[in-house]
């Protein structure tokens, strides 16, 4: 199988790290520093299951270079997806699997939108990685997992095809009974978190210890599943509960990767988290005016990063 890793960042990094010391033909797009790193000395990733080091059968910033994958994992920021899918039109057959595995609640209807539905796959993955320095990835936490599935949830072969490259690669997977409720779920936490830490400026563990902090959280939190269910996306209290004890979990000094891109002053993912919210809260008559504060608060920071 031809595997094309679309962005070697935390996430990209890792996963197509194991898939490439798994012995499959794997296909790098990085760029810059990075990029050379890797093509000098290869791909190093440090982990707490374990150190490793690839040699990829190609890293490029040119997808001219690439031949037809079989397999696309998209490794990517959200806000990313639709400049990333049109340059994918052309490489793709009709038979190319293409997996994003970003955060967000919207990111297949983002690459419906310019790719044929019938390549797209829908995924999500749990690992905290990101790039230590040129070449290298570092693993500091969650044991990592890919979950992936068709968008109408049907157990297609190309499915039972993927899970066997992820076993192969002793790749943690799980193929869910309803990939859009997993989604959800997965962006229920990351989206709480992300946008009032992006506005607070400080740790997971300062917001939990203050009373009117942590129920902003709880609302932020509580608005989102009201979108959710106003969606047909059956998110429950019990999935706000487990949210919360992941985040209750979290080690003092913890920050979510949006919230750093914000206070680094980069391009960032709130459009995609709670601008997302607060823009289908409008479309469905609905009111979020927590993701609404925390929006309008960020979005000059946001809007300025762009422009730079």
């Amino acid at each position: 199988m031809k595997i094309l890793i679309f962005g070697i960042g935390g996430v990209g990094g890792y996963f197509g790290g194991k898939l490439a010391q798994a012995g499959y033909d794997v296909t790098m797009i990085a760029r810059g520093k990075h990029l050379e790193a890797i093509k000098k000395k290869g791909l190093e990733v440090e982990s707490i299951n374990g150190n490793f080091k690839v040699k990829t059968d190609l890293a490029t910033d040119n997808l001219a270079e690439v031949s037809t994958p079989d397999l696309v994992i998209l490794g990517v920021k959200s806000w990313q997806i639709p400049e990333v899918a049109s340059q994918l039109k052309p490489i793709i057959s009709t038979e190319t699997m293409v997996l994003p595995l970003q955060n967000g609640a919207n990111n297949v209807e983002k690459l419906q939108e310019i790719l044929p539905k019938k390549n797209i796959l829908a995924g999500l993955c749990h690992i905290v990685s990101f790039v230590e320095k040129p070449g290298k990835i570092k693993h500091v936490s969650f044991e990592p997992r890919i979950t992936f599935g068709e968008f109408d949830n049907s157990n297609s072969e190309r499915i039972q095809q993927l899970k066997e490259v992820f076993d192969k690669a002793e790749i943690t997977n799980f193929i869910p009974e309803n990939i859009q409720l997993e989604t959800w779920k997965k962006f229920l936490f990351i989206a709480t978190i992300s946008g009032l830490g992006g506005l607070t400026r400080v740790s997971i563990d300062k917001i939990r210890e203050s009373e009117y902090l942590y129920e902003l959280l709880q609302k932020t939190a509580q608005e989102i599943k009201l979108v959710a269910n106003a969606k047909g996306i059956p998110l429950a209290d019990e999935h706000l509960e487990k949210a919360f004890e992941i985040i209750q979990n979290q080690p003092p000094g913890t920050t979510a990767s949006t919230q750093r891109d914000i206070m680094a002053g980069q391009p960032s993912e709130l459009e995609n988290f709670n601008g997302f919210i607060v823009k289908e809260a409008e479309k469905l008559g609905l009111v979020t005016p927590v993701n609404k504060m925390i929006y309008e608060c960020l979005l000059p920071m946001e809007s300025e990063a762009r422009d730079n």
